[in-house]
């Protein structure tokens, strides 16, 4: 989709659009946002870069309204295992046991060509986005009230001033909107590179079929079965190596034959990379937002490069929504790097632990990994940790927008309910809309009543017990069955008659029944606090 012209004044303009700038753009437009997003290249790249993602960003696309889309072709991941050089485990991962309570599988394998695709198509949806293709930003200005951006058609070579009143930029690496925010990366390159090789194959070619992180000190290796029939393999170069040489098609072939049938594999992409682990000194400057791999990068051995940029799109769209509307000011947008860089940073720094795992560069280092890592799981726990892959840090906000201890600050369930008129249980957040929530087994009409938020958009949802048949469902208040339990339990174990969920999900705070009415006006009065203490944005430019 690409508009011949574009509007010059708009609530947001979104540098790139790749999957993480696509996806922020799907969000704002279901939020009645007008945007702009300019992408440099007039044709999707067409290469399987990204291929993972989690139950969360699966929950975000889901949020997005585009679930269906985006998981046609995925492949689940029952197992990974890490292995030696002769193919022996020293540790797995179930994934087949693992439920994080998000509604959806710990590990998907998507095609990203096809990602993309469903993403923009998506923004078809709305009259309100618009998609500029072959267009760049040249220059950004921003003062009290808004951004003044400088786009050129790369085509044309012509210029044009859009006026924006928020700048995200989701334009990767390299990002541009990073450069001219005057903002800087912090980190390190990994020196090693690796050749990425990806292609379709028929099943019977496949000789392994599971995953795997083969750990051999002689050269480390990763390899999938991947979404829609295809294979995906990751090899370390060893010293002395080119891209030059491993690209070349024989070199692959010898590479991929002991895990597929060379002569059946089709490779569509086989190209060296190195990876980074970077964050930028600052993701917000004044009315600038940098979001992906422009704000972070992290190596790839847990997969979340991409999903820590959907997370960040989850985080940032609901804000931006509320303080364009003038129900929060510019302090709550503060809100955004605060919650959102911890989390990142813990995860790449849990990546980075089993990089050193993964990479093992001696016969007598890989050999004394393998023999701890076998010890160590013979201790039940410890056992247990690894294969119910308990090491990946959960979404949590230590600090941000949110009242009172945990559960406040992590993210709450989604398990499957029974509503009125509905043939069978559907995921929780096909029933919560898109704004506040508050809901809970002590919520009922008198409730919502009393917690009227001042005219937020919340949604009253009262939980009932599994067996019950809820019987409302309007406009602002609804009832579901808690067919598994699960809610039940989650309040239970949290001893709360009500929590308050913020649109991305979260859990802003928790209370009994008779003190729901004054969560709800806490709620609201935040966001006037936020609204009475805005300040003038800093300037970039």
């Amino acid at each position: 989709m690409s508009s011949p012209a574009s509007p010059t004044d708009v609530d947001v303009l979104i540098v790139g659009c790749g999957p993480v700038g696509a996806l922020t753009a799907n969000l704002l437009g279901r939020r009645g946002v007008s945007t702009l997003v300019v992408e440099r290249s007039r044709d999707p790249h067409g290469q399987p870069r990204a291929f993972s993602c989690d139950d969360e960003a699966l929950r975000i696309y889901q949020q997005a309204g585009l679930l269906a889309e985006v998981s046609a072709g995925m492949r689940t991941a029952p197992l990974v295992d890490y292995t030696d050089g002769a193919g022996r485990p020293f540790a797995e991962i179930a994934l087949s046991e693992v439920d994080f309570g998000l509604g959806h599988p710990p590990l998907q394998f998507f095609d990203q060509p096809r990602l993309e695709h469903a993403l923009r198509a998506g923004l078809e949806r709305f009259p309100h986005v618009a998609l500029r293709l072959g267009v760049e930003l040249e220059a950004l200005h921003a003062d009290d009230g808004g951004v003044s951006a400088r786009i050129r058609d790369l085509g044309t070579g012509l210029t044009q001033q859009v006026r924006a009143r928020y700048v995200l930029g989701c334009d990767g690496a390299r990002s541009t909107t990073r450069t001219l925010a005057g903002i800087e990366l912090r980190g390190s390159t990994y020196e090693e590179p690796w050749l990425a090789v990806s292609g379709d194959l028929p099943a019977d070619a496949v000789r392994l079929d599971r995953t795997r992180f083969v750990c051999d000190w002689r050269r480390p290796a990763f390899v999938s079965p991947a979404a829609d029939g295809g294979y995906r393999l990751e090899f370390m170069l060893r010293p002395g190596e080119t891209a030059a040489q491993l690209e070349q098609p024989a070199a692959v072939a010898e590479l991929v034959a002991p895990y597929v049938d060379p002569d059946r594999f089709e490779v569509r992409r086989a190209a060296v990379y190195t990876f980074n682990h970077l964050v930028a000194d600052r993701w917000r400057v004044g009315r600038v937002f940098l979001l992906g791999d422009a704000a972070h990068q992290m190596p790839p051995f847990m997969g979340q490069g991409l999903c820590s940029g959907l997370r960040d799109a989850a985080n940032l769209v609901w804000k931006l929504d509320l303080v364009l509307a003038g129900l929060a000011g510019q302090d709550l947008l503060d809100t955004y790097e605060q919650e959102r860089r911890p989390h990142t940073e813990e995860m790449a720094a849990i990546t980075v632990r089993v990089g050193r795992v993964f990479l093992a560069r001696s016969r007598a280092g890989a050999k004394l990994r393998d023999m701890l890592l076998r010890g160590v799981q013979l201790v039940p726990r410890v056992r247990r940790f690894v294969r119910r892959f308990e090491f990946k840090p959960l979404p949590v906000h230590r600090r941000g927008w949110h009242v009172g201890a945990r559960p406040a600050g992590t993210m709450f369930p989604q398990p499957r309910v029974g509503v009125p008129g509905a043939t069978g249980p559907v995921p929780l957040d096909e029933v919560l809309d898109d704004g506040f929530v508050l809901i809970g087994p002590q919520v009922g009409p008198a409730v919502a009543a009393e917690a009227h938020c001042r005219g937020l958009p919340v949604r009253f949802v009262r939980v009932c017990p599994a067996g019950t048949a809820p019987a409302i469902a309007d406009e602002n208040y609804c009832e579901v069955a808690d067919v598994d339990g699960r809610l039940t339990a989650w309040f239970t174990r949290h001893r709360a008659g009500v929590a308050v969920l913020r649109p991305d999900r979260f859990v802003y705070g928790t209370a009994q029944g008779s003190t729901a009415g004054e969560l709800g006006r806490t709620l609201a009065q935040a966001l006037r606090a936020d609204t009475r203490s805005a300040t003038s944005a800093p300037r970039v430019g």
